[in-house]
């Protein structure tokens, strides 16, 4: 674990920054393609997935399989973007997305970023705003669905 908490109100399941590579990236990596990505008839490139190796990724974990997971992106004008959140269909309305992003905020702080990022799918708005998330100009789309620039200031 590079940096993360035990969440104790949600039993054994961790949240940490996870290493580019790793068994756990690997299964980060399956759930955003099962989750995010083959709904759309999408899958990552070989282009995508060297990108990501600069990026910064969070999961949560439980008994070694991740549940939960995030991707970071740094931007030099100080803020971060969050992009492929993704919660296993089994465990979703439990939590899981609430407090990766709220450890992505603590990680963007601690890190010196200004505000986070994101474009949230029409159906995630209402999660993002009660979490202070505002959004930013108007609706666009992207990969065939409606999604909204939505910004937090840290």
């Amino acid at each position: 674990m590079l940096w993360g908490y035990v969440d104790k109100s949600m039993a054994q399941r961790t949240f940490s920054e996870i290493e580019h590579g790793s068994v756990a990236y690997e299964q980060s990596l399956a759930l955003r393609d099962e989750v995010l990505r083959k709904p759309l008839g999408l899958h990552f490139s070989d282009e995508e997935l060297e990108v990501e190796r600069g990026l910064y990724h969070l999961a949560c974990q439980e008994e070694r399989q991740v549940l939960g997971c995030l991707v970071l992106v740094p931007h030099e004008d100080g803020t971060i973007r969050m992009r492929q959140v993704a919660v296993a269909a089994h465990v979703q309305r439990q939590g899981i997305g609430r407090a990766l992003t709220e450890l992505a905020e603590r990680l963007a702080r601690e890190r010196g970023f200004s505000a986070v990022t994101l474009n949230a799918r029409d159906t995630a708005v209402g999660f993002y705003e009660k979490l202070g998330y505002q959004r930013v100009g108007e609706p666009f789309v992207m990969v065939s669905i409606q999604h909204w620039f939505m910004e937090k200031e840290l």
